[in-house]
């Protein structure tokens, strides 16, 4: 696919298997997405059957949407940027809070072509992932410059990855 991500076989079995993991242990899932615009939703939801396990996404492009949906607070924003795991930790804990989920990660990046700086360069994301009422752990992964599709499909299947380790 020339100007999406598609989403190739590699990244559904890795579905699959989170899929199967969290209905072996009665867990579901929310995502918070910035950068990866629902394909993090669109991966897990390709694979039949998904709707007993993924119980929500929030496409939180927008730094308003990430204060006005997840409750990511305006200053954090200000003061971190919305490329931090600051952020992604508060995006994270806002699709726990605002969902019945018992796990949730949260991705956050700078997929290019622009949007760059010299501190968060393109390929430059940060996640978050946790389960509730435990403490959210988060990363922020350089994942160089590939190109835009290939960092949306890098995060999901690192955001994929968080999620199974949390099992």
């Amino acid at each position: 696919m020339k100007d999406g991500v598609e989403i190739d076989a590699q990244l559904l079995a890795q579905a699959a298997e989170l899929l199967d993991a969290c209905r072996d242990r009665n867990e579901t899932v929310a995502a918070a997405e910035s950068c990866t615009g629902g394909l993090i939703a669109a991966t897990l939801t390709a694979i039949p059957g998904s709707s007993d396990v993924f119980e929500r996404g929030f496409v939180t492009y927008s730094n308003s949407a990430k204060s006005e949906l997840l409750g990511v607070p305006y200053w954090l924003i200000e003061r971190h940027g919305a490329v931090s795991e600051d952020v992604a930790r508060a995006m994270a804990g806002g699709a726990l809070t605002h969902s019945h989920a018992s796990l949730a990660v949260a991705v956050t990046g700078v997929a290019g072509p622009d949007g760059g700086t010299e501190e968060k360069p393109v390929g430059f994301v940060c996640f978050a992932a946790g389960r509730r009422d435990e403490p959210i752990r988060s990363a922020c992964v350089l994942f160089g410059d590939p190109g835009r599709t290939e960092i949306r499909r890098l995060s999901v299947a690192h955001a994929l990855h968080l999620l199974r380790s949390l099992l």
